[in-house]
């Protein structure tokens, strides 16, 4: 018997675990405020809550990453110490963490088995493995090859990886942080499958997301936290999306967008045979051939790592391509340098906010005016005019409601929403003529979402041709005019809004082309 199936074995099934009045404080900051939560084998308790609500912290707790400053957490009654994620794992406490803890270069075996004892002492033991993971993988519906790496893997195979770990380490609970973030819809409906039948076979699950839809088809119960405290805990068969978005938030919010019509105009950007190589050196972009026009939102989706991140930066000028044509308001901009491009009317948001799009050192003020500085009435004579920079900064602070103690503080200080509406100032304030949002609600709670999508279709009233690129598949269905989805580098189809369906989405997000009826 091998040392990994002793482990599993040497745990006490969890029936019942318990975190009891956990208070855990940060420097200026009281992230979790005497919060109660427990979770049942045979359940899946949703939690809730806006960015900076507590809901991280929470969990690390419970996985051992944080020490709470008071409470105590239980199992089955008995009172239990979780000094760090080993003692989690000792305990039968698994968490697949949003962003995949595997290693690219290694085997699924491999990766399943790192940091384990192996059986035959020095000897690997990954032909018992790989059993184990195909006994497991054949309980759970979670297909994949025990000896394929994981960088040949698709996201929604990776994320089964991650599972198939915990469950080899002998999971009673699992935590599940955003589970669906990345994954097309069959793969969330396979993903779903799974998770009903880890429920019948007495798992506890933790499932925390943004996607309100999803919370409400899956879970049984949902807590709702909001400024580190518990504002409610309700069965979910009783709750709505709507009475959800209003206790995360504090307020009523909007869950169906208004999309005035808009008539197209002119095409604005013009994307003809574009081929372009990754920072690897292979194909990125292979014959992407696409148009936006004015006052339209062209959704283009596709699981990530298809060539979003390439197209983006190919079109304002941060990427070269091989070979292609880029038109920017009928005119040739391929090749052009970016600030080039920006003259011609392109406003970029950028998917890596704090990369990309802001300088983290600088204060709120400085970033805002980053792409005009040299302009006036910013810079007279090689002079910055401060007094002009300031009236500029609070004016656009207040437009856009960026929550911050003063524009003189530094950028990296900000919540992630508010960096997201200091990007949306300083790039929609130069009234553009194309848009290119990438990502723009990536990471954000439902309150900021909302007002970044609600920017976006103002925008489109005013005649922006916006090229929105999105791996959220929802937020494209709700903003686009058209629907183009990117698989390997190519255009698998463009589609208008109406003649959409999240399910034919999904298939050409994964390769899948519809047979054309004859």
């Amino acid at each position: 018997m091998s040392d990994q199936t002793t482990l599993a074995e040497k745990q006490i099934h969890i029936e019942h675990l318990e975190l009891v009045n956990i208070v855990k404080r940060f420097p200026g900051v009281l992230a979790n405020d005497c919060i109660n939560f427990d979770v049942r084998a045979g359940e899946m308790h949703a939690l809730l809550g806006e960015n900076g609500a507590g809901k991280s912290t929470l969990m690390r707790v419970l996985y051992g990453l944080y020490r709470p400053d008071q409470g105590e957490i239980r199992i089955n009654g008995h009172p239990v110490h979780i000094g760090s994620p080993l003692d989690a794992i000792r305990l039968g406490i698994g968490m697949i963490h949003q962003h995949f803890m595997l290693v690219p270069s290694l085997t699924v075996a491999e990766n399943v088995a790192l940091g384990l004892p192996s059986s035959r002492g020095p000897l690997t033991d990954l032909d018992r493995v790989s059993k184990r993971i195909e006994e497991l993988a054949e309980a759970y519906g979670l297909k994949v090859d025990p000896g394929a790496c994981i960088w040949q893997l698709a996201v929604g195979q990776q994320q089964r990886v991650e599972i198939l770990k915990a469950l080899y380490r002998g999971a009673d609970l699992l935590i599940l942080d955003e589970p669906t973030a990345v994954l097309t819809p069959q793969e969330v409906d396979e993903l779903f499958v799974t998770l009903r039948q880890m429920k019948l076979e007495g798992h506890a699950l933790i499932f925390i997301s943004h996607k309100l839809h999803e919370v409400v088809n899956i879970s049984d119960r949902v807590t709702v936290l909001r400024d580190g405290c518990v504002v409610n805990t309700l069965l979910t068969s009783s709750a709505t999306k709507e009475s959800l978005a209003e206790m995360m938030v504090g307020r009523e919010i909007v869950m169906q967008l208004e999309r005035p019509v808009v008539e197209r105009g002119k095409t604005r950007l013009a994307l003809q045979d574009i081929w372009a190589d990754s920072d690897r050196g292979t194909p990125a972009l292979r014959g992407v051939t696409l148009d936006v026009q004015a006052g339209e939102i062209l959704g283009l989706a596709g699981v990530s790592g298809n060539g979003q991140r390439e197209l983006a930066q190919v079109i304002t000028g941060l990427r070269q391509m091989k070979s292609g044509k880029v038109t920017l308001d009928g005119q040739d901009a391929s090749g052009k340098a970016p600030v080039e491009i920006l003259e011609r009317g392109i406003s970029y948001i950028p998917e890596e906010r704090m990369k990309d799009g802001m300088i983290r050192e600088f204060s709120v003020a400085e970033n805002i005016i980053l792409r005009e500085h040299t302009k006036r009435p910013y810079s007279r004579l090689s002079f910055f005019d401060f007094k002009a920079i300031a009236n500029r900064s609070k004016e656009l602070t207040r437009n856009y409601n960026v929550k911050t103690p003063t524009i003189e503080t530094p950028a990296k200080n900000l919540s992630g929403g508010n960096i997201q509406k200091i990007i949306l100032a300083r790039e929609l304030s130069r009234q553009p003529k194309v848009l290119i949002a990438a990502q723009p609600t990536r990471g954000l709670d439902i309150g900021a979402t909302e007002y970044v999508h609600q920017r976006l279709i103002e925008q489109r009233s005013e005649g922006t041709a916006i090229l929105l690129i999105s791996e959220d598949l929802d937020e494209i269905l709700v903003l686009s005019d058209r629907i183009a989805v990117i698989y390997e580098g190519q255009i698998m189809d463009v589609v208008e809004r109406e003649d959409a369906t999240a399910e034919g989405l999904g298939l050409l997000m994964a390769g899948v082309r519809a047979e054309k009826e004859a």
